[in-house]
């Protein structure tokens, strides 16, 4: 059990997801840290100067902080986004790639059908003309 264990870990799709968990941690808070610093403080003073985060509603001994929660909301939207612009990118790469290979593989087909034709058509006119 503990060599399948072992085999599973050292799988390149593991530690790949792995990095992607990290770097998707650390770019999460470089985002947070965009959205906290940069634009709730642009969308305060849009609204005339209001800070977000502190919104607040009181109900007889309860606070309910909702400004904390649509910071939270900003920022799962500008992060969706980033991931989609990432997203929509490296599928663009991709496919470039795969067009690529896909014209080098096509060709060398190509021409052999194109033989092949010939061949036929040389055959039918042999044929043709031995009758």
């Amino acid at each position: 059990m503990i060599k399948e264990f072992r085999e599973f870990i050292a799988k390149g799709n593991v530690l790949d997801l792995a990095i992607a968990v990290v770097m998707g941690a650390a770019f999460g808070k470089i985002v947070s840290s965009l959205v906290e610093n940069i634009i709730t403080p642009i969308v305060g003073i849009l609204l005339g100067g209001i800070d977000l985060s502190s919104l607040s509603i009181t109900v007889g001994k309860a606070v309910i902080q909702y400004g904390s929660f649509v910071q939270a909301v900003i920022d799962f939207l500008i992060i969706s986004f980033a991931i989609f612009i990432f997203m929509k990118l490296a599928n663009s790469i991709f496919r470039k790639k795969d067009q690529e290979q896909e014209v080098v593989v096509e060709a060398p087909a190509t021409e052999q059908y194109l033989k092949d034709i010939r061949d036929l058509l040389q055959k039918n006119a042999r044929e043709n003309e031995s009758r």
